[in-house]
């Protein structure tokens, strides 16, 4: 906006002096070089460490003695009967099987080692039609089935020796005693016509 002329000078504007450009560049300046300091800071920040771990140059605490462990003793026989067999290694890894061929294999054993934290671990197991079952103190256990699955799953059995079974098809429509085909969610039937309009 211009100022009114008295005389040769304008009145009503101010001319800028030379200490008022100093002062506004000084604090253009610091915001700049408080920006900067804050850039170089955060990349003086470290970056994600990963956490750290017990470093073992194999793997695992055992792993050096485990890969030149010597066989102490190896029995292997296989006839018409089935098979057996059984192993044992100075490191404390021991395992011993024994199988039949009937409706699939049906084998029996179990095998023990050493584990890091030097306790030994043992498992038995069965292996069959049923499937592998394990068993061993250190393998969890399922917690019990509570009462009303249980009161369920008999009421399914009773129901099924009944000769009630429902195979899981889907079924739209039901009938009642008589034979009558009902609707599913017991809605009368009713049937909608579009309204027939004319237009003149």
């Amino acid at each position: 906006m211009m100022g009114k002329i008295v005389g040769r000078r304008r009145v009503g504007r101010r001319r800028k002096s030379w200490l008022r450009n100093i002062e506004e560049w000084t604090a253009i300046a610091s915001i700049i070089l408080a920006a900067l300091i804050g850039v170089c800071a955060a990349g003086a920040l470290p970056a994600y460490v990963p956490p750290q771990y017990r470093y073992y140059p194999d793997g695992r605490p055992r792993a050096a003695l485990e890969r030149n462990a010597a066989i102490l003793r190896s029995d292997s026989e296989v006839n018409e009967q089935g098979y057996r067999y059984a192993y044992e290694t100075e490191n404390g890894i021991q395992a011993d099987e024994a199988g039949v061929e009937a409706n699939g294999i049906q084998a029996q054993g179990g095998y023990s080692y050493v584990g890091d934290d030097g306790q030994v671990y043992s498992v038995r197991y069965t292996a069959d039609s049923n499937g592998f079952q394990p068993q061993g103190a250190h393998l969890p256990t399922p917690p019990p089935i509570p009462a009303a699955i249980v009161r369920s799953l008999q009421e399914n059995a009773r129901a099924e020796a009944s000769g009630v079974y429902d195979d899981g098809s889907y079924r739209g429509k039901y009938t009642d005693a008589s034979g009558v085909v009902i609707n599913r969610y017991n809605y009368p039937y009713r049937r909608f016509f579009t309204p027939y309009k004319t237009y003149q």
